[in-house]
Parts: C-alpha cells; sequence; structure tokens
C-alpha cells in the first residue's frame, strides 16, 4: 500500500476529495481524544470557561448541521439545547457521552452528504448572517474551526492523562 492508502489522503486528489479529506482527518482526531477515558473525565470542565471534551464534540456537532445543512437549506434534526445561549459547549446532566457521540456522527453523516451532493461553488445562506457562502468556503471554515477545537482537545488531554498527538501511534 501506499503512504496515502495508508493514511487515507488524496495527496493527488481533485479539489473538493482533499478539502473532504483533510476534514475527515481532523473529525478523526476529534473522536480519538475521547478514547480510553470515562464519563467523568470527557466531561470534566478543564479550563476556567468550562471546556470539556464532550462539551466541544457537542458544540462541533451542531457546527457542522449549522454551516453544512441549515446553510443550504437541508434538514436539521432538532436539537434538545440551544446552541444561540452557548448549550451546545458542555454536556448538561441528563446528556450521555453515547448521545452525544451519535450526535455528531449524525452531524457528520449530514454534512458529508451535502459535500457529496452538492458542487464547491454551491451558495448557501446561513441564517445567523447577513451573507451567502460557498460550499467551498464552508469546507475551509470547519477545517479550521474543528481544527480550532482538536488543538484545545489536545490540551484538555493532556492536562486529564498526559496522552498528546491526533492519533494512536503503534
Amino acid at each position: 500500500m501506499t503512504e496515502s492508502e495508508l493514511s487515507g489522503m488524496p495527496y493527488a486528489g481533485g479539489e473538493k476529495e482533499t478539502l473532504h479529506a483533510s476534514l475527515d482527518r481532523v473529525r478523526d482526531a476529534v473522536l480519538w481524544k475521547l478514547k480510553g477515558l470515562d464519563d467523568e473525565q470527557l466531561r470534566r470542565p478543564m479550563t476556567p470557561s468550562g471546556t470539556s471534551l464532550l462539551g466541544l464534540v457537542k458544540h462541533l456537532a451542531s457546527v457542522e448541521y449549522g454551516w453544512f445543512v441549515e446553510s443550504f437549506g437541508r434538514e436539521v434534526e432538532p436539537f434538545w439545547f440551544d446552541p444561540y445561549k452557548g448549550e451546545d459547549m458542555s454536556a448538561g446532566d441528563g446528556e450521555t457521552t453515547e448521545q452525544i457521540v451519535a450526535f455528531y456522527g449524525r452531524a457528520r453523516a449530514a454534512a458529508d452528504r451535502t459535500i457529496t451532493e452538492l458542487p464547491l461553488d454551491a451558495v448557501g445562506r446561513p441564517s445567523w448572517r447577513d451573507h451567502s457562502v460557498t460550499l467551498r468556503w464552508v469546507l475551509v471554515d470547519l477545517i479550521e474551526e474543528t481544527s480550532r477545537h482538536a488543538g484545545h482537545m489536545d490540551v484538555v488531554r493532556e492536562l486529564l492523562d498526559g496522552a498528546t498527538g491526533d492519533h494512536r501511534r503503534d
């Protein structure tokens, strides 16, 4: 197998394929940060602002639904929290790890359908903004957003148990 086949990165792929693979790589790093921790560790606030690993995953799910799904006129599942009040940044007492990880999985799948079905120059309109965006712009923005929060997760995970990196290195 080639290095590209092993890593899943299309090193010679087209623009859309490359952007989507880059997003998937950081999405996978986000989920890897949860591996091997118990529920208390996943929801433990590790910064003065209350940042926790599970809260960041919940936030990223709501962001993917907003930018990739709602902005392009597709159906978003009903949320049980209000992201506009910051309720997407923490795991509530009644929310389970499985519920939030599954929510992120559904958000990824819905976003992936948009990415697969629309061209990069497709135009969407976020309801919370006063301008339109292209799918290309949203892909780049979500790579940045997910990478930034994966970096936060790096720090939180290291504080919890010393683990570092973006995936297991066997």
